[in-house]
């Protein structure tokens, strides 16, 4: 006989998804448990643990802490320093002390008591973290880019399949109204044919850790586990420019604005072009680039040029003056541009419109105005997230393939139903990479 300590968490799952349902017979239960005062039953709310505590974990975390229906039970990080912050933050939250702290992701994925993760960690570790939590059966809330790699971000979205987990991207500007709007009006063939579209990102690089002169090799401090940190990259000595926030300037661990951005203005622009389920047919990267062993060597300027089916051109670029920072879409009837905080469009009845009237969404986009909570509702439901795997995949592609373009000085050909690179090896090669002992990607 089963004590109620051994439940099945397959049951606890299933429960999440029948919270509507009614209970058969009356019970008498205390207040709490049924969630009287505000307060969320324990067997209704989403238990979540946390992995990654730099520049996107402390609000992604406190997001989901303001929904009653989550609890976050458990959080991770390498840096001892800001595994405590982490810890103190929860556990400040909930006015308890039950957030267990981890120093090993694997250890916290292993809890038969946690339903999902957030992931906020560096670029190379995206994979393995990622595939060890569907590998769990935890749904995944995760940064973009998806991966380091197409090779990663394709072993993501097969675990996720495979392991039929909920994931939901921090694409979030698709939960913001401005860029709803803009997708909307492109969708509904509202600016005619689309033949060309803008994507302005950030260019240069910017220190976000605020380190300044800290560009010397030195060791280690006690409280950051850095061999752990570095993972399955390759080992490089031991900077602090490059590390906490700034990882992202160096290809060893991450992949510059370029990579960095790609999943928001790009993944606006596949949007608003229904292209979540398809990708570029050619691509050409021309970028300016640091010397390889500087301390930071992502490039800093940077336009790539991308032909999609039906006669799209797509110019990403950062550092250009002719393309503007955001999205914008041009039509044979008119165009529209949508940034965070600004739109613009040929049509000024457009602009200060919060969404389009009925009569004119001839497409009805999938609507979330809170990306956090999205996910919550969706582990609940088990319906597709607003960015789910597949699209966060499609939409980093793009970036990815302007990088190898650029690294190889050439034009791209790729098959967006294959994702493979056509007739070029050499190109081929750098879709993955390889991983530093005892490293390996399930």
């Amino acid at each position: 006989m089963k004590t109620l300590s051994s439940r099945s968490h397959l049951n606890r799952r299933q429960f999440l998804a029948a919270t509507g349902a009614a209970l058969a017979t009356p019970l008498i239960v205390p207040s709490r448990v049924l969630g009287a005062a505000g307060q969320t039953p324990p067997s209704e709310r989403i238990t979540m643990g946390v992995v990654g505590w730099g520049m996107m974990g402390p609000g992604n975390t406190g997001s989901f802490m303001a929904q009653r229906d989550c609890q976050v039970v458990a959080a991770c990080d390498l840096d001892q320093e800001h595994l405590e912050q982490a810890v103190n933050a929860v556990n400040g939250h909930y006015k308890n002390r039950d957030c267990k702290a981890y120093h090993d992701y694997r250890e916290l994925m292993a809890r038969d008591d946690i339903d999902a993760v957030m992931l906020a960690v560096p670029d190379q570790w995206h994979a393995l973290t990622a595939v060890e939590a569907a590998s769990h059966k935890k749904d995944i809330y995760g940064e973009k880019p998806l991966a380091r790699t197409i090779a990663e971000q394709q072993a993501i979205v097969q675990a996720v399949q495979r392991n039929q987990r909920i994931w939901q991207t921090g694409s979030w500007q698709r939960s913001v109204a401005n860029f709803h709007k803009a997708a909307e009006i492109v969708r509904s063939g509202l600016i005619g044919k689309v033949s060309r579209v803008e994507v302005g990102l950030p260019s240069g690089h910017h220190d976000f850790a605020g380190t300044g002169d800290k560009r010397q090799v030195t060791d280690p401090p006690a409280r950051l586990d850095y061999d752990f940190w570095i993972g399955p990259s390759r080992m490089m000595p031991y900077i602090e420019a490059r590390v906490h926030m700034n990882w992202r300037w160096h290809y060893n661990t991450g992949g510059g604005q370029l990579l960095d951005w790609i999943g928001h203005h790009g993944d606006i622009a596949h949007w608003g072009l229904d292209f979540d389920g398809t990708g570029p047919l050619e691509i050409e990267g021309k970028g300016e680039f640091p010397p390889e062993d500087a301390i930071w060597n992502t490039c800093t300027n940077y336009r790539v040029t991308l032909k999609y089916p039906g006669d799209v051109t797509m110019i990403m670029a950062g550092g250009h003056a002719d393309i503007r920072g955001g999205t914008k879409w041009i039509g044979t009837d008119g165009w529209v541009w949508v940034d965070r905080g600004g739109f613009e469009s040929s049509n000024p009845e457009w602009n200060d419109l919060t969404r389009l009237p009925d009569d004119l969404r001839k497409v009805k986009l999938y609507e979330s105005r809170n990306h956090h909570r999205n996910f919550l509702d969706c582990v609940k439901s088990r319906k597709p997230t607003i960015t789910p795997v597949e699209t966060a995949h499609r939409s980093a592609v793009p970036g990815h393939l302007g990088l190898i373009s650029m690294m190889v000085g050439r034009k791209l050909k790729w098959d967006p139903e294959k994702e493979v690179i056509v007739g070029d090896a050499e190109a081929t090669r750098l879709l993955g990479r390889d991983y530093r002992a005892p490293w390996k990607l399930a």
